[in-house]
């Protein structure tokens, strides 16, 4: 996007924090991907976020000792292994291993990446532990006012040459042009997810101010895969299968969204 544009010119998780709704207006099934179909033109970036890491671990899980750092990680590589096999995907993890990285420092390296997309990968926790589903956040409009600016001073990609407060500028611009592209990604891996987890779990897209998402100058998101100290999900997160269906499911969601850009990439 920044290419585009510039040619023309813990995440702290709120738990219990019950955000504005966002409805997707379809709500059908994702098309089947044609196995032959031809690969969109052009490299393609995706930053995957895994949460937390380190003295962070994020939510603790049902069966003890499962935090939600190692859950989160060993799905940014299962979601990095499916889409470096399709043509013209280049994929970085913000970690790679269990060690902290502050927000701003995730925020950073996708911005340094000059990436398209930025998914930020969590588990949910709720305190009555009696919650379930999956559930994308994207970024609340609010969040983007120039009150924010200071939260993301310094975090914007490199822009030799240009002023400072130039490119500060041109950073708020992507980041409000990302928005509505952002959106539509949330879609998408809520439509892919409907069909690996159920419909019945399906909590939607979702406004916050998460700190991860109020920085990319891309399409960023953040997705909850579901309650890890649920008595029932918790227990189905720990397995192969599951984990491989909410990998496939993410994986296929970034490639329906650079489909998507290819055919409009305004």
């Amino acid at each position: 996007m920044r290419r585009v544009l510039v040619a023309a010119l813990g995440v702290t998780l709120a738990v219990g924090l019950a955000p504005a709704r966002m409805r997707p207006k379809e709500q059908e099934k994702p098309p089947a991907r044609p196995a032959a179909a031809a690969p969109p033109a052009g490299r393609f970036v995706v930053v995957l976020d895994p949460g937390h890491g380190g003295s962070n671990t994020g939510a603790a899980g049902v069966v003890l000792g499962l935090y939600e750092k190692r859950l989160t990680l060993a799905l940014a590589r299962a979601v990095a292994r499916r889409l470096e096999a399709a043509e013209g995907v280049e994929v970085r993890l913000t970690r790679r291993d269990d060690r902290y990285l502050t927000l701003r420092e995730r925020v950073r390296r996708a911005n340094q990446e000059d990436a398209d997309v930025f998914v930020s990968i969590h588990a949910n926790a709720s305190p009555s532990r009696g919650q379930r589903g999956y559930e994308t956040y994207v970024l609340t409009p609010e969040a983007l006012d120039v009150d924010a600016r200071a939260l993301r001073r310094g975090d914007g990609p490199a822009r030799p040459g240009v002023d400072p407060e130039v490119a500060e500028l041109l950073d708020d611009v992507e980041r409000g042009t990302a928005q509505p592209w952002a959106v539509r990604l949330a879609e998408r891996v809520q439509a892919r997810l409907r069909v690996a987890r159920g419909e019945a779990g399906d909590r939607g897209v979702r406004q916050g101010t998460m700190d991860v998402l109020m920085g990319p100058t891309m399409p960023a998101v953040l997705v909850e895969v579901g309650f890890i100290d649920h008595s029932v999900e918790g227990a189905e997160l720990l397995r192969r299968d599951v984990r491989d269906g909410i990998a496939d499911a993410l994986a296929a969601a970034v490639l329906d969204y650079r489909e998507l850009r290819a055919r409009d990439p305004r």
